[in-house]
């Protein structure tokens, strides 16, 4: 019994495989006869047959054309558009460079209102100065008159001219006291409406 499944097992593999190789055969057999039956065309195709094994087979396509004259024309306009960028950043320096300019001619502007302020200021406490120097002269020699009566007595007439002559010099002393601050508030004036920072106009 073991004896006769082994003899139809081996009956059954060998059958397979001859029905195998039938079937490839007939396989193989269809595919040449539809080679031979396809109708050439312009068209070049490789398969396992016929590709060539010594010459290079390019798989993109055909090659690009070499550039002509005509695609560096339209390439001009690509450098052209970079002039704008360059054109743009001289554009930038030079306003940086106005501005600093710009800068530079505020601070020395500035400056010179400073020391034109501070020029009348110093001229202020000179005239100051010597007005307190008039009043303390004026006020001495009125004390020295007025505590001798026997010397007002006498010199009444030339203590009333100078007294008055005094009197009118501390006037016009104090006056040009008051004239002299008023121009330094006119300029103090002047230069807020040229832009002059406060710290600089005071």
């Amino acid at each position: 019994m073991k004896r006769i499944s082994q003899l139809w097992l081996l009956g059954f593999f060998v059958a397979a495989v001859t029905l195998a190789n039938a079937q490839s055969q007939s396989l193989g057999d269809y595919a040449r006869s539809v080679r031979k039956d396809k109708k050439p065309t312009g068209e070049k195709h490789y398969d396992n047959d016929n590709l060539p094994t010594t010459d290079k087979l390019s798989v993109v396509g055909q090659a690009a054309p070499e550039p002509d004259a005509t695609e560096h024309k339209d390439q001009a306009p690509a450098e052209d558009q970079q002039k704008p960028a360059a054109t743009d950043e001289k554009k930038d320096e030079k306003a940086t460079k106005d501005e600093a300019d710009k800068a530079n001619e505020q601070a020395k502007q500035g400056k010179e209102w400073q020391q034109k302020i501070a020029d009348q200021k110093n001229q202020v406490d000179l005239l100051t100065r010597e007005l307190d120097v008039l009043q303390r002269e004026y006020r001495l020699r009125a004390a020295a008159m007025y505590a001798d009566a026997g010397n007002r007595m006498r010199n009444q007439a030339s203590w009333d001219k100078e007294d008055a002559q005094y009197k009118q010099r501390i006037a016009d002393k104090q006056k040009a006291v008051d004239d002299a601050k008023q121009k330094v508030e006119d300029l103090q004036e002047q230069a807020r409406k040229s832009g002059v920072p406060a710290n600089l106009r005071e």
